[in-house]
């Protein structure tokens, strides 16, 4: 068997979209990635990342937001980036990695804007959801999609 690759998902926060990213990977191409996710800010977990992950089968309780500073001495083979902001502010990428931009809706602000027009708890968990099974449908074209 070939050696794993190594691939950290950046977001701005690292507090829902990566977290999910990481979660999927682990659980469904841990045998070929070995996986790790930050943030250009730490947020900590997002307690409805959390819950919907759950709910698919995934426990993300054990992950940790980090700082994308945390993986300089890091040897890294792709960076994916979930978020726009990310893509565009990140100070720095780890050396000789190819950074791949697969931009996901931001559940965290979309549940806001449901709230603002009085969708229901379930409603704005569904922004949730639906950003959840986006990100597992993309873990599952990995790794051939990078390539």
């Amino acid at each position: 068997m070939s050696e794993k690759i190594s691939l950290l998902y950046l977001c701005t926060g690292n507090s829902c979209r990566s977290q999910m990213a990481e979660g999927w990977t682990r659980a469904l191409k841990g045998d070929e990635i070995e996986v790790c996710s930050a943030g250009i800010e730490t947020h900590g977990l997002n307690p409805n990342a959390v819950k919907v992950m759950a709910e698919a089968g995934v426990d993300i309780t054990g992950q940790k937001s980090k700082h994308i500073d945390e993986f300089k001495e890091s040897k890294i083979d792709y960076v994916i980036t979930v978020c726009n902001h990310a893509h565009e502010t990140c100070p720095w990428f780890p050396a000789d990695c190819k950074v791949v931009h697969v931009g996901f809706q931001d559940p965290p602000k979309m549940a806001k804007e449901l709230a603002k027009k009085g969708g229901s708890e379930e409603e704005q968990l569904d922004a949730y959801r639906a950003v959840r099974d986006e990100i597992r449908d993309f873990v599952e074209t990995l790794p051939g999609a990078l390539k």
